[in-house]
């Protein structure tokens, strides 16, 4: 991967200009939640690599215009075709998790969509390659068995895409279940079974007059009536974005209560949110259900993708949103929808009591890491090859698992190459970013910090 030489203080310089680009609004408007999300950043070079997409796809850029520039969809192993698949956009080795789908089934697959669009398959690949990199460095692996990894990602997601290109059927690409999935996947899908409604509904309400309410604290922000009439004329137009299979009992959608919260983790800072309280499935207490309504954000990869039939396609973020995570994920959250507030668009879904997110610090054998790493390979490519033809959806009218299939079968050897010199350059780069990144923090030298 050629990348520009740059002193650290270029770099640095480098890094302002980029994070005043994908930052600079929501950090004036909210310095205090910024300070937190680069705290948290500051961590770990992983740390600053998750809250950094939109870097990583400036340096894509970057090498891209390296390589003599031209069209940002070239380079190897892309065409007009695998240029254009549905990416997650922010796929990482801590993007995997579990959720409950429609069907009322337990899967263990890639979450997180919020940077979801259509570019580059190996994109994808890249950015989770570079991360692995980065696990592995924190664990100490040597690069040997980080080039080993990436081999195994490589390998598994091939595979997997060979099957579904070649007519596998659904049983013999099984998603990650509790019949199916083993180790580290297992153990979370088993802590997901574990957790319950309640205990969710427990910890952000109470019982009041009868009736359950959102508790005071916590991060509730009570909504003046003029925020809470605007809260609930966005859930209305929400509503109208579900698909009729969601709406079979409409007093599920009744209101209970609505409160304000703002966004202060990694990839949310300083985005306003809000979490409404509806019936659910049934007047007993404990099926109430909690939904939350988010600004959606402006994808870090849609900044260097101008193809305008690509951006056209979406009516907002939102949507674009929504609309990226039902094509990527079969059987999505039934509750998810999008909607309009303020003029911006916004993510609606269920604060999930199932959700258990894939935790890398007790994996370290190195052959737990690489069983684990083959899986997240297979799920990386069923997620690629279910946004297609048949996904519904108009924007990639082909067959993206036999396009990727094609793209690699013309250098076996070359793409797995591809990957492993990626994500030792990158890792090694992130690592450098992150020790400049964290003497500009606290030195002052982030604007409106």
């Amino acid at each position: 991967m050629p990348l520009p030489q740059l002193s650290a203080e270029q770099r640095g310089e480098e890094i302002l200009a980029v994070f005043d680009t994908a930052f600079g609004e929501l950090l004036a408007a909210d310095p205090a939640a910024f300070r937190v999300k680069f705290r948290k950043m500051a961590a770990s070079a992983f740390a600053f690599y998750r809250g950094t997409a939109c870097l990583f796809y400036h340096d894509l850029d970057a090498e891209n215009a390296g390589r003599g520039g031209g069209n940002i969809f070239s380079g190897p192993f892309l065409d007009d075709r695998t240029s254009r698949v549905w990416i997650h956009g922010d796929l990482h080795a801590e993007n995997f998790g579990t959720y409950m789908d429609s069907t009322g089934r337990l899967i263990f697959n890639v979450n997180d969509f919020d940077e979801a669009y259509v570019g580059p398959f190996t994109w994808d690949l890249k950015r989770f390659a570079a991360s692995m990199a980065l696990v592995g460095y924190a664990k100490a692996l040597s690069d040997a068995q980080i080039t080993e990894l990436v081999r195994v990602y490589a390998a598994a997601y091939r595979d997997r895409v060979h099957a579904l290109a070649t007519g596998a059927k659904s049983d013999e690409v099984p998603p990650f279940t509790l019949d199916t999935a083993q180790g580290p996947l297992l153990d979370a899908l088993r802590a997901a079974r574990a957790l319950t409604r309640f205990e969710l509904l427990d910890s952000m309400t109470e019982i009041r007059d009868f009736e359950r309410r959102f508790a005071s604290g916590g991060g509730s922000i009570e909504l003046d009536a003029a925020t809470r009439y605007k809260v609930l004329a966005a859930f209305d137009g929400y509503l109208e974005t579900l698909p009729e299979t969601s709406l079979t009992r409409p007093d599920s959608y009744r209101v209970k209560d609505v409160v304000g919260r703002r966004g202060i983790g990694i990839g949310s800072a300083g985005l306003p949110s809000y979490n409404i309280l509806l019936e659910g499935n049934s007047d007993a207490l404990e099926n109430d259900v909690i939904i939350y309504i988010k600004q959606a954000q402006t994808p870090a990869v849609s900044r260097h993708i101008t193809d305008p039939a690509i951006r056209g396609y979406f009516q907002h973020e939102g949507h674009r949103t929504v609309i990226s995570q039902r094509a990527l994920q079969a059987h999505a959250d039934p509750w998810l929808g999008w909607t309009e507030l303020g003029g911006a668009g916004q993510l609606v879904a269920e604060v999930s009591p199932y959700a258990v997110d894939l935790d890398w610090g007790d994996i370290d054998d190195p052959e737990e890491i690489a069983g684990v790493v083959a899986d997240l390979g297979r799920a990386t490519a069923t997620m690629h090859a279910a946004a297609d033809d048949t996904s519904g959806e108009s924007l990639v009218p082909f067959s993206t698992e036999r396009a990727i299939d094609a793209a690699i079968a013309a250098d076996e050897d070359g793409f797995a190459d591809l990957l492993v010199e990626f994500a030792h350059a990158y890792g090694a780069r992130a690592r450098a970013d992150h020790q400049i990144f964290v003497d500009l923090f606290r030195n002052g030298r982030v604007p409106g910090l």
